[in-house]
């Protein structure tokens, strides 16, 4: 279940807790990465999304960060 956030941030910090939030991403850039990555507290609150898992994210078709996940990010762009 991929999370489109329109609630409040303090039903946010909410899911984050109770484990129904784990990763965050861009919606517009399809980009996924950890809740405290830097370029994703500067992103346009439009734009973000929140999934459970890193699988959830790849399911939808984001990618990893370059800035937070770099292993990740790095095995991404190595793909065929």
């Amino acid at each position: 279940m991929q999370f489109h956030i329109n609630s409040k941030d303090s039903q946010v910090r909410k899911d984050i807790r109770q484990k129904m939030i784990g990763f965050g991403g861009n919606r517009k850039l399809k980009i996924y990465g950890i809740l405290h990555c830097s370029s994703g507290k500067r992103m346009k609150r439009e734009n973000r999304v929140f999934f459970v898992s890193e699988e959830e994210a790849k399911k939808e078709g984001f990618r990893p960060c370059g800035h937070c996940m770099k292993a990740a990010y790095q095995r991404w762009k190595e793909q065929p």
